[in-house]
């Protein structure tokens, strides 16, 4: 039986994600793979490297610091998050809070990174080959929001957040062999996404990375569909959706710390649902 679990990210909203993961770490949780969209993709790779409340301190404490995000960060890089400070300033060996990269090696667990090249539009699936240690690039291409962010280079290529190609990439999981999947998100299962903002974001993008643009136009019914897609398998007995009651006021750069907390907190709670699910 191999048991996936796919984490759909969500900016700042990913602490709720991370409750979850953080109980399966104290609950002695494994899966058999991974796949990880944006800031779900460090969720991820923090909980294969066994790094309990890792992901919390990276939501809670380095986010409020204007070299993670701010303003200034966009006038100076283009980039209002720095994603070379997140994953290769503070994740590095020599980082504040290094990822344990030799733990995450050692785990057997497949894992995988979705983003989407700037330039065509379609989707890039990097793997445990293309990490190394302090050399986190993939999961920095994964979380470049279009438009906040100047697109990242992998290779030659360049890259924006994984969600405009496969925000829900629970098929995904099935193609490489799941029979259950759990599937993590960080707004409600209800009502279906709706395409505003991306609509807004598509409008900005278009004359830069018109195929870009093309996927953030599609991205709110793509995610429906990954979303409908898992209602069926959960009606089987083959997926489980942990997704919050609500979101306590925090949005994709939230930066309070109380609500925070308190969705931080919900995933927590929620792991006895992904509990009774595994028997």
């Amino acid at each position: 039986m191999k048991t996936g679990v796919v984490d759909v990210g969500g900016g700042l909203r990913g602490i709720y994600a991370c409750g979850v993961l953080d109980r399966c770490l104290e609950e002695g949780v494994t899966f058999d793979l991974g796949i990880g969209v944006s800031a779900g993709s460090a969720n991820l790779i923090t909980f294969f490297a066994g790094q309990k409340g890792r992901n919390f301190r990276f939501y809670t404490e380095y986010a409020q610091r204007p070299e993670y995000m701010s303003l200034k960060n966009f006038l100076k890089k283009r980039s209002y998050v720095d994603l070379d400070y997140v994953y290769s300033t503070l994740s590095n060996s020599d980082g504040e809070d290094p990822l344990d990269y030799e733990a995450f090696a050692k785990n057997p667990a497949e894992f995988l990174v979705v983003a989407t090249n700037a330039e065509t539009g379609e989707g890039k699936y990097f793997d445990r080959t293309d990490i190394r240690q302090d050399c986190y690039d993939v999961m920095k291409a994964s979380s470049t929001l279009p438009v906040v962010c100047r697109p990242y280079p992998i290779g030659g290529q360049l890259y924006f957040d994984g969600a405009l190609f496969d925000p829900v990439p629970v098929k995904k999981a099935l193609d490489c062999g799941c029979d259950r999947v759990v599937l993590l998100l960080t707004k409600p299962e209800t009502p279906p996404r709706e395409p505003g903002k991306d609509l807004r974001l598509a409008r900005l993008l278009q004359k830069t990375h018109p195929n870009a643009a093309e996927g953030l136009r599609l991205r709110a019914g793509r995610y429906n569909q990954g979303v409908a897609l898992t209602q069926r398998l959960a009606k089987e007995g083959r997926a489980v959706i942990l997704a919050p009651d609500d979101t306590c006021g925090v949005d994709t750069l939230t930066r309070d710390a109380e609500p925070l907390c308190r969705l931080y907190d919900k995933g927590r709670a929620d792991f006895e649902k992904l509990a009774r699910f595994l028997g």
